[in-house]
């Protein structure tokens, strides 16, 4: 039996496109094919276990091999086979109408797996490799003949009577000049980690050496031999595809170390399973997120019937949820999967929503359940909750409910218990309720005592994000404002009708204002005569709310906030005319005594915000030891 013949694709042009535009892309034909084999091996396996096939299963390892010399490639099952009707149907028929619509399609692909998804041309990928491909390939049927086909790269085909003597297909590639590098052991060996480590057929990948007991020696101690064994790169069952009931914490663990091996145990894990209105399966783990907040991404899984297709997820799973971590299988998403694909898809939607839900629930649960073991998890889960509220409405309305907020004593609210505790003394005389935060305790030390004195709160809020999260609070939140605390004095920054006067007189008030500005000799820092506290500090330097928050939010890349960022810094000092500091310098005696004391209080009120550096510091640490 001999049969020549010509590809069904209606085009010449189809292998020079898998070659080259493909390329970048080259090594998922040996996902494909491995693939394939599997398919072959689950479906015969499958027709045993509905009694159409009655032989012998035996071995039924998928096994890849490579030979150096001929710079051949091997993918070899044990599973259905082909009968050279089958070859002809499958093989040579790829489903074009034609050349013209093949390249209209095609030039607006993105990457190979678009082409490869929406075309048919999973086997086909092995031409972007190969010179050369053949299959040896046996039918389960019974009385098939084993059949072999042979391509060369062109549409030309050739079939004939094989030799193969057991069930099952091998595909043979005669590896081009330019694809040498895969006939390589390393290389082999990191493309089936990436995409067949979690197959559901055992895969065999060369060999590997163990020591096995080998009896025991003159003094009655073991002696121990070094024997080749199969090397399965595999896990045929990974814990997604189990009941969760079936599993420990310890095997959760252990799976996260297996796909992250330098990561911190992550802090607690969901276990995702549905199968109506689709399918999907997976494990979700909370890494322990605080500031790395770009670094944290693509740590996400995608697999389709557990072949690995992409750790870009961006489309299947939220924004704000791309910050976890884990695996998801879907086989309702395809394994050659496209982004316009997922844009469209209407099952990835509704499995974005349901992942959604099904973290939001798990963050109640954990909330309800123990909340003083949820406050301990909150500083390293913040960033993420906070991230969901701002950027998906669902999810903000579920975590108004477990978001907390801490403040400077490191207690925890959540949002409604936090305005039930500041608004009966934090609210302002316009009826607006004023929560104050600090974005660094440390710094804003001196304005955080101040609020103290007069029994007012302060939260910390000091993630890369919580600009925007604070301007999604007070877009929530009726007659409610966020101020940062050293965005003000504090009796600026909560007016009260029995706010303190200021006790100089309009021309003292005036004249303190020249003094001080003659002092500062900066534009950029307006000066105002405020009257406060005489507890309160002489001299205090502040930038007003709108500026600072748009300051913060263009520093972590707020949408149309660069402008902002171009800006310099402009401070408003406020003189406090009740302070005895004040009345001095007005009863200094020269100018120039006048102007050196007022330098001073203000370069003190720099200093306690860390502004005062290089000459300035030097200067000021020269006249204290004179004023001393």
């Amino acid at each position: 039996m001999q049969e020549k013949g010509t590809i069904s694709i209606h085009t010449e042009n189809i292998f020079p496109i898998i070659k080259k535009f493909l390329y970048s892309d080259n090594e998922i034909f040996l996902r494909e094919l491995v693939s394939n084999a599997v398919d072959a091996t689950q479906k015969i396996k499958r027709l045993a276990t509905l009694g159409q096939y009655t032989g012998e299963l035996g071995d039924t390892t998928v096994e890849v091999s490579f030979d150096e010399k001929k710079k051949t490639i091997t993918i070899s099952d044990r599973g259905l086979g082909m009968t050279a009707e089958e070859i002809k149907k499958y093989i040579n028929q790829v489903a074009f109408s034609g050349a013209e619509e093949f390249v209209e399609k095609f030039k607006d692909a993105k990457d190979a797996n678009e082409i490869i998804g929406k075309f048919g041309l999973g086997f086909y990928s092995a031409f972007m490799v190969a010179d050369k491909v053949e299959i040896n390939t046996l039918s389960y049927q019974e009385g098939a003949e084993p059949a072999k086909w042979t391509c060369d790269g062109s549409t030309s085909f050739e079939i004939s009577k094989g030799k193969r003597k057991e069930r099952g297909t091998d595909v043979i590639l005669h590896i081009n000049k330019d694809s040498e590098e895969f006939v390589d052991k390393w290389k082999l060996q990191g493309i089936l980690d990436k995409y067949a480590k979690f197959l559901p057929v055992p895969i065999k990948f060369g060999t590997k050496t163990e020591s096995v007991e080998d009896g025991v020696d003159d003094k009655g101690e073991k002696k121990w031999k070094s024997v080749e064994v199969d090397n399965i790169i595999n896990t045929t069952a990974p814990i997604w595809t189990k009941s969760p009931s079936d599993l420990s914490d310890e095997d959760y663990l252990k799976f996260y170390k297996e796909l992250y091996p330098m990561s911190e145990d992550p802090l607690f894990w969901i276990h995702l399973n549905v199968d109506y209105p689709f399918n999907l399966t997976g494990v979700l783990y909370f890494p322990k997120v605080k500031n790395e907040f770009e670094l944290q991404r693509n740590k996400i899984k995608l697999f389709s019937r557990q072949v690995f297709i992409t750790d870009e997820v961006k489309d299947i799973v939220p924004e704000f949820l791309m910050l976890l971590h884990g695996v998801i299988d879907s086989p309702d998403i395809p394994l050659n999967v496209s982004r316009s694909f997922l844009q469209a898809d209407g099952n990835v939607k509704k499995i974005n929503s349901y992942i959604t839900k099904k973290v939001a629930d798990k963050l109640a649960e954990l909330y309800k359940k123990d909340r003083k073991a949820y406050e301990a998890k909150w500083d390293d889960i913040g960033l993420f909750v906070k991230y969901g509220m701002i950027s998906e409405e669902k999810f903000y309305e579920k975590g108004k409910d477990f978001a907390l907020l801490k403040n400077t004593k490191d207690e925890y609210f959540t949002i409604e218990e936090y305005q039930s505790k500041v608004k009966p003394i934090q609210t302002d005389k316009n009826e607006q309720t004023i929560i104050l935060y600090a974005t660094d305790v440390e710094k804003q030390d001196s304005f955080i005592q101040s609020a103290n004195k007069k029994d007012y709160d302060v939260l910390v809020l000091d993630s890369p994000i919580d600009s925007h999260f604070i301007q999604n609070l007070e877009s929530k939140l009726e007659k409610t404002q966020l101020k940062r605390v050293d965005a003000d004095v504090v009796e600026k920054l909560i007016q009260k009708e029995d706010a303190y006067a200021n006790l100089l007189t309009e021309d003292q008030s005036k004249e303190v204002k020249e003094i001080f500005e003659k002092a500062i000799g900066n534009k950029t820092y307006t000066v105002e005569v405020e009257g406060l506290s005489p507890e309160e500090l002489p001299v205090t330097i502040t930038m007003e709310e709108f500026m600072r928050r748009m300051k913060d939010m263009a520093a972590t890349g707020g949408g149309g906030m660069g402008f902002y960022g171009q800006l310099p810094d402009a401070y408003k000092v406020a003189i406090n005319g009740n302070h005895p500091v004040v009345d001095k310098v007005l009863k200094a005696e020269t100018e120039e005594e006048k102007t050196k004391l007022a330098k001073q209080a203000f370069d003190l009120a720099k200093l306690s915000q860390g502004l005062l550096t290089g000459k300035d510091l030097t200067a000021f640490v020269k006249r204290s030891v004179e004023l001393l």
